[in-house]
């Protein structure tokens, strides 16, 4: 059992590894939960404090002009102004100094106001996207809580659209689940089971209901869905390395090594397979 979770806590460089080499999102398993571990708890992410801190690096030309951007969403009695204002703030902190958090920030902060399905999910996704790999616990948790916010408010306009219901699920499961939180992966294991009880042929519902499954220690479980969207999708990375950790997590040495071997020359990169080298001397 120490073995398995040694396997499972460095596996999530695997996958930074394929992130790399293939653009793929994909998410960090450093924290992953193990059974009978305590609910994490993390500190709130201060987002005051973060932009003080990151403003103090500007120059002083970028400083004011910021500072001139940031008064008009105060001074802004219009609704359409304070849209305009938080795009221009949104493009600022993506285009001249490249911080993407707050690029993503602002972007949420122009969804909101605007309240259309399809800006909401914009920027609940590009937040979904980038805390799936966040290795910071505290800025995961505030990126998970703004995503599920946003995907919350475009389900309101549109019930029925389940690919938001499985953005939703997602958020749980990679934001507060994967930082050690059962709840947070219960949540969205049974948002995700909504869609697929309607529909078992949306793979990404099962992928994420097969990653949820290793989080949370359902290895059995996990194997069956990613086994399933390995069949339906074989050149999903992704789900190949995660079901080689859920066979490793089960005991299941023949098939995890069989897995972690497939992903390596699936991804052929000499530093991928280094690390998946080291898991498998794990495994034996």
């Amino acid at each position: 059992m120490k073995k398995q979770q040694l396997i499972l806590t460095g596996a999530g460089i695997l996958l930074i590894c394929s992130l790399l080499f293939f653009g793929k999102t994909v998410a960090n398993k450093e924290n992953t939960a193990i059974k009978g571990a305590a609910k994490a708890v993390t500190p709130k992410f201060n987002l005051d404090m973060y932009l003080l801190t990151t403003k103090q690096k500007l120059t002083i030309n970028q400083q004011t002009y910021l500072a001139n951007l940031e008064n008009s969403v105060k001074r802004g009695d219009v609704k359409e102004q304070q849209i305009k204002a938080f795009n221009q703030l949104s493009d600022f902190w993506k285009d001249s100094v490249h911080v993407q958090d707050l690029h993503n920030f602002y972007t949420a902060e122009s969804a909101k106001l605007v309240n259309s399905e399809k800006n909401l999910t914009f920027a609940a996704q590009l937040i979904l996207r980038d805390l799936r790999n966040e290795e910071d616990l505290t800025k995961r948790g505030w990126k998970a809580e703004e995503a599920i916010l946003l995907f919350e408010k475009a389900i309101e306009l549109n019930p029925a659209n389940d690919s938001l219901k499985v953005g939703l699920g997602s958020c749980y499961v990679f934001g507060k689940g994967m930082a050690g939180d059962a709840e947070s992966t219960m949540k969205g294991i049974q948002q995700l089971l909504q869609v697929v009880k309607k529909d078992s042929a949306n793979m990404q519902a099962q992928l994420v209901l097969g990653i949820g499954g290793v989080i949370s220690t359902q290895y059995d479980k996990a194997v069956d869905r990613l086994q399933t969207v390995v069949k339906n999708e074989p050149a999903n990375v992704e789900a190949i390395s995660w079901l080689a950790d859920a066979y490793a997590g089960k005991g299941d040495k023949p098939n995890a090594l069989k897995w972690y071997e497939i992903s390596k020359r699936m991804i052929n990169n000499p530093a991928y397979s280094k690390e998946v080298d080291d898991r498998i001397k794990l495994l034996k």
